[in-house]
Order: C-alpha cells, then sequence, then structure tokens
C-alpha cells in the first residue's frame, strides 16, 4: 500500500511562485511512476506533469511547460513540482499519484494511488 500527502499549496498573486511537495512511503520513487494531476472549480481532473521511475523521463501538458518543474528525491521519498510564473487558471486541486508502470502516463486511470490533494489558488 502507497500512502501520498501533498503540501505547500496556498495563496498567491499571478506571476507568483509555489512548489508543491508530496511525500510517499519508502521506496516509493523508485517503484512507481510519479504524476501530478489538478482539477479546477467545475473542471475535470486534468494531467499536470509527470515522471517516470527513477526519474528517467518527465512530461508536463502543453499549459505549463515551460512554467512547471517536476523532480524527485528518492532518498526524502518526495516528489515535488516547482511552479512558477503562475496564472489564475492554475488554480485548482492539486493531487500527487503514483503508478506501478516504469514510465508516466498522461491518464489519470493509469495511477493506482492518489493523495488527498492540496489547494492552489492564484489571485489575478
Amino acid at each position: 500500500q502507497v500512502q501520498l500527502a501533498e503540501s505547500g499549496g496556498g495563496l498567491v498573486q499571478a506571476g507568483g511562485s509555489l512548489r508543491l511537495s508530496c511525500a510517499a512511503s519508502a521506496r516509493t520513487l523508485s517503484r512507481y511512476a510519479m504524476g501530478w494531476f489538478r482539477q479546477g472549480p467545475g473542471k475535470e481532473r486534468e494531467f499536470v506533469a509527470a515522471i517516470s521511475r527513477n526519474g528517467i523521463s518527465t512530461g508536463y501538458a502543453d499549459s505549463v511547460k515551460g512554467r512547471f518543474t517536476i523532480s524527485g528525491d528518492n532518498a526524502k521519498n518526495t516528489v515535488y513540482l516547482q511552479m512558477n510564473s503562475l496564472k489564475p487558471e492554475d488554480t485548482a486541486v492539486y493531487y500527487c499519484a503514483a503508478d506501478p508502470k516504469l514510465y508516466y502516463s498522461q491518464y489519470g486511470r493509469e495511477y493506482d494511488y492518489w493523495g488527498q490533494g492540496t489547494q492552489v489558488t492564484v489571485s489575478s
């Protein structure tokens, strides 16, 4: 059983930055690809970014490419999402998820474990 806990959300002005953290059970990053998804008010959940097992490769949604960076620290069992140049449309609950396959997927249905989410609100 994998446990995931997100933190780092909050209220920030447009153009600002936040770093989200996802603390995972021991050895999760060496066994799972990890992804970040988000769900804005009145919207469906969407893919944000992901990193393959052991950090082999990363992928991003077009809407965040060049602004967000995903990274992992195996020693700390933590995945990060650095978010820069935030926009009001980035407002959402952000979820961390774990996929048992080697390479990441952009599809939420591929992920077996999910955290509870952390709220990010970007004011204009």
